[in-house]
Protein backbone atom coordinates (compact mmCIF):
# COMPACT_ATOMS: atom_id res chain seq x y z
CA UNK A 1 0.00 0.00 0.00
CA UNK A 2 0.85 3.04 -0.63
CA UNK A 3 2.12 6.00 2.21
CA UNK A 4 0.49 8.88 2.30
CA UNK A 5 2.97 11.85 1.90
CA UNK A 6 2.49 14.98 4.25
CA UNK A 7 1.32 17.34 1.62
CA UNK A 8 -1.19 14.70 0.25
CA UNK A 9 -3.15 14.24 3.65
CA UNK A 10 -3.12 18.03 4.02
CA UNK A 11 -4.35 18.85 0.36
CA UNK A 12 -7.58 15.74 0.89
CA UNK A 13 -8.37 18.31 3.60
CA UNK A 14 -8.54 21.43 1.89
CA UNK A 15 -10.15 19.52 -0.76
CA UNK A 16 -12.79 18.00 1.92
CA UNK A 17 -13.18 21.55 3.13
CA UNK A 18 -14.14 22.88 -0.02
CA UNK A 19 -16.53 20.34 -1.08
CA UNK A 20 -18.31 21.26 1.91
CA UNK A 21 -18.28 24.83 1.39
CA UNK A 22 -16.58 25.45 4.63
CA UNK A 23 -13.51 26.82 5.79
CA UNK A 24 -10.70 24.48 7.91
CA UNK A 25 -11.69 26.05 10.78
CA UNK A 26 -15.10 25.62 10.57
CA UNK A 27 -14.85 21.93 9.53
CA UNK A 28 -12.57 21.09 12.83
CA UNK A 29 -15.70 22.75 14.75
CA UNK A 30 -17.79 20.59 13.07
CA UNK A 31 -15.66 17.65 13.93
CA UNK A 32 -15.63 19.02 17.47
CA UNK A 33 -12.07 19.43 17.03
CA UNK A 34 -10.47 22.80 18.52
CA UNK A 35 -11.21 25.52 15.42
CA UNK A 36 -6.79 25.50 14.60
CA UNK A 37 -6.56 21.74 14.69
CA UNK A 38 -6.21 22.18 10.47
CA UNK A 39 -4.51 26.06 10.32
CA UNK A 40 -2.45 25.92 7.32
CA UNK A 41 -0.59 28.38 9.92
CA UNK A 42 0.24 24.73 11.39
CA UNK A 43 0.94 22.27 9.22
CA UNK A 44 5.17 23.16 8.85
CA UNK A 45 5.99 27.21 9.41
CA UNK A 46 8.17 29.11 11.68
CA UNK A 47 6.19 28.00 14.93
CA UNK A 48 7.12 24.07 14.18
CA UNK A 49 10.93 24.72 13.27
CA UNK A 50 9.89 24.37 9.77
CA UNK A 51 8.82 20.54 10.66
CA UNK A 52 6.15 18.71 8.81
CA UNK A 53 3.20 18.73 11.16
CA UNK A 54 0.92 15.66 10.51
CA UNK A 55 -2.69 15.64 11.67
CA UNK A 56 -3.44 12.74 14.14
CA UNK A 57 -5.08 9.90 13.78
CA UNK A 58 -8.00 10.87 16.17
CA UNK A 59 -8.62 14.52 14.59
CA UNK A 60 -8.94 12.30 11.13
CA UNK A 61 -11.39 9.82 12.41
CA UNK A 62 -13.32 12.60 14.14
CA UNK A 63 -13.31 14.61 10.65
CA UNK A 64 -14.74 11.28 8.71
CA UNK A 65 -17.39 10.64 10.93
CA UNK A 66 -18.11 14.33 10.63
CA UNK A 67 -18.42 14.15 7.21
CA UNK A 68 -19.53 11.14 6.30
CA UNK A 69 -16.98 10.21 4.39
CA UNK A 70 -14.78 7.01 4.45
CA UNK A 71 -11.58 6.54 4.17
CA UNK A 72 -10.68 5.21 0.82
CA UNK A 73 -12.84 8.18 -0.58
CA UNK A 74 -10.74 10.59 1.55
CA UNK A 75 -7.72 8.73 0.24
CA UNK A 76 -8.78 9.34 -3.15
CA UNK A 77 -8.96 13.12 -2.86
CA UNK A 78 -5.05 13.03 -1.54
CA UNK A 79 -4.63 11.96 -5.98
CA UNK A 80 -6.48 15.17 -6.94
CA UNK A 81 -4.19 18.54 -7.87
CA UNK A 82 -7.02 20.50 -7.30
CA UNK A 83 -10.78 19.81 -6.44
CA UNK A 84 -13.76 21.69 -7.96
CA UNK A 85 -13.83 24.80 -6.41
CA UNK A 86 -16.25 25.79 -4.01
CA UNK A 87 -17.81 28.57 -6.47
CA UNK A 88 -18.92 25.95 -9.08
CA UNK A 89 -22.51 25.93 -8.32
CA UNK A 90 -25.52 24.40 -10.04
CA UNK A 91 -29.11 24.62 -9.80
CA UNK A 92 -30.53 21.16 -7.38
CA UNK A 93 -34.26 20.84 -6.91
CA UNK A 94 -35.08 20.87 -3.43
CA UNK A 95 -38.19 19.80 -0.78
CA UNK A 96 -38.36 19.63 2.97
CA UNK A 97 -37.31 16.35 4.19
CA UNK A 98 -41.17 15.68 6.08
CA UNK A 99 -42.66 16.21 2.84
CA UNK A 100 -40.42 13.78 0.67
CA UNK A 101 -42.44 10.76 1.21
CA UNK A 102 -45.26 12.17 -0.69
CA UNK A 103 -46.50 9.94 -3.75
CA UNK A 104 -45.11 11.20 -7.39
CA UNK A 105 -41.66 13.41 -6.06
CA UNK A 106 -39.33 10.50 -7.10
CA UNK A 107 -39.25 8.14 -10.43
CA UNK A 108 -38.14 4.94 -9.73
CA UNK A 109 -34.43 5.41 -9.45
CA UNK A 110 -34.96 7.83 -7.20
CA UNK A 111 -34.31 10.74 -9.32
CA UNK A 112 -36.58 14.10 -8.39
CA UNK A 113 -40.20 14.09 -10.36
CA UNK A 114 -43.40 15.93 -10.37
CA UNK A 115 -44.25 19.13 -8.91
CA UNK A 116 -43.82 20.66 -5.64
CA UNK A 117 -39.81 21.28 -5.65
CA UNK A 118 -38.26 24.39 -4.66
CA UNK A 119 -34.44 24.70 -6.07
CA UNK A 120 -30.95 26.13 -4.33
CA UNK A 121 -27.55 26.60 -5.59
CA UNK A 122 -25.07 23.45 -4.91
CA UNK A 123 -22.17 22.28 -5.09
CA UNK A 124 -21.53 20.59 -8.99
CA UNK A 125 -20.74 16.98 -7.45
CA UNK A 126 -22.68 14.65 -10.27
CA UNK A 127 -26.07 14.61 -12.06
CA UNK A 128 -29.22 14.25 -10.63
CA UNK A 129 -28.74 15.50 -7.01
CA UNK A 130 -31.48 16.76 -5.32
CA UNK A 131 -31.33 18.55 -1.56
CA UNK A 132 -33.40 17.70 1.60
CA UNK A 133 -34.23 20.23 4.40
CA UNK A 134 -33.90 18.87 7.09
CA UNK A 135 -36.97 20.22 10.28
CA UNK A 136 -36.87 19.47 13.70
CA UNK A 137 -34.27 17.60 15.61
CA UNK A 138 -34.76 14.20 15.20
CA UNK A 139 -31.61 13.90 13.76
CA UNK A 140 -29.30 15.86 15.96
CA UNK A 141 -26.59 15.98 16.59
CA UNK A 142 -25.74 14.65 13.21
CA UNK A 143 -28.20 17.10 11.35
CA UNK A 144 -29.92 19.86 12.55
CA UNK A 145 -32.82 22.28 12.23
CA UNK A 146 -32.17 23.70 9.01
CA UNK A 147 -29.40 21.51 7.21
CA UNK A 148 -29.75 20.40 3.51
CA UNK A 149 -29.19 17.00 2.90
CA UNK A 150 -27.38 16.78 -1.18
CA UNK A 151 -28.52 13.49 -2.18
CA UNK A 152 -26.91 12.00 -5.28
CA UNK A 153 -29.22 8.79 -6.60
CA UNK A 154 -26.53 7.96 -9.27
CA UNK A 155 -23.47 7.21 -7.20
CA UNK A 156 -23.51 3.42 -6.04
CA UNK A 157 -23.76 3.64 -1.66
CA UNK A 158 -20.86 1.99 0.44
CA UNK A 159 -20.86 0.23 3.58
CA UNK A 160 -21.14 3.44 6.26
CA UNK A 161 -21.71 5.74 4.29
CA UNK A 162 -24.92 8.21 5.22
CA UNK A 163 -27.90 7.33 3.10
CA UNK A 164 -31.28 8.41 2.52
CA UNK A 165 -33.47 5.79 1.63
CA UNK A 166 -37.11 5.40 1.02
CA UNK A 167 -39.42 2.37 1.24
CA UNK A 168 -41.88 0.95 -1.04
CA UNK A 169 -44.09 2.21 1.89
CA UNK A 170 -43.27 5.80 1.31
CA UNK A 171 -41.25 6.04 4.54
CA UNK A 172 -37.89 8.17 3.91
CA UNK A 173 -35.23 7.10 6.57
CA UNK A 174 -31.74 9.11 7.05
CA UNK A 175 -29.73 6.44 8.01
CA UNK A 176 -25.74 5.09 8.00
CA UNK A 177 -25.67 1.83 5.07
CA UNK A 178 -24.93 -1.16 6.85
CA UNK A 179 -25.01 -4.59 5.60
CA UNK A 180 -26.17 -5.70 2.30
CA UNK A 181 -27.03 -8.89 0.94
CA UNK A 182 -28.78 -10.16 -1.93
CA UNK A 183 -31.84 -10.43 -0.06
CA UNK A 184 -31.71 -7.42 2.38
CA UNK A 185 -29.91 -4.28 3.51
CA UNK A 186 -29.40 -3.14 6.86
CA UNK A 187 -29.87 0.59 7.72
CA UNK A 188 -27.99 1.80 10.56
CA UNK A 189 -28.92 4.44 13.08
CA UNK A 190 -26.84 7.83 12.61
CA UNK A 191 -24.93 8.18 15.59
CA UNK A 192 -25.87 5.12 17.14
CA UNK A 193 -29.31 6.55 18.16
CA UNK A 194 -32.33 5.25 17.20
CA UNK A 195 -33.55 1.89 15.59
CA UNK A 196 -31.76 -0.39 13.20
CA UNK A 197 -33.58 -1.00 10.11
CA UNK A 198 -33.26 -4.79 8.34
CA UNK A 199 -35.36 -4.67 5.25
CA UNK A 200 -36.05 -6.63 2.31
CA UNK A 201 -34.58 -5.28 -0.97
CA UNK A 202 -37.90 -5.76 -2.91
CA UNK A 203 -39.24 -3.25 0.55
CA UNK A 204 -36.55 -0.42 -0.40
CA UNK A 205 -38.08 1.40 -3.56
CA UNK A 206 -34.07 3.22 -3.68
CA UNK A 207 -30.97 4.21 -1.77
CA UNK A 208 -29.25 7.44 -2.34
CA UNK A 209 -25.80 8.70 -1.26
CA UNK A 210 -25.65 11.89 0.95
CA UNK A 211 -22.68 13.83 -0.78
CA UNK A 212 -22.84 17.40 0.50
CA UNK A 213 -24.43 18.78 3.54
CA UNK A 214 -25.10 22.71 3.89
CA UNK A 215 -25.18 23.47 7.84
Amino acid sequence: MATLSHGEIWRAIDALAERFDMTPSAMARMAGLDPTSFNRSKRGSAETDGRARWPSTESLAKLLEATGVNFSEFAALTEQATFAPASARKAAPLIGLAEAGREGLFDEAGAPAGEGWDEIAAPDLGEGLFALEVTGDALAPVYRDGDRLLVSPTVEPRKGDRVVAKTSAGEILVRELGRVTARTIELTPLGGRGEERLLARDDVAWVGRIVWVSQ
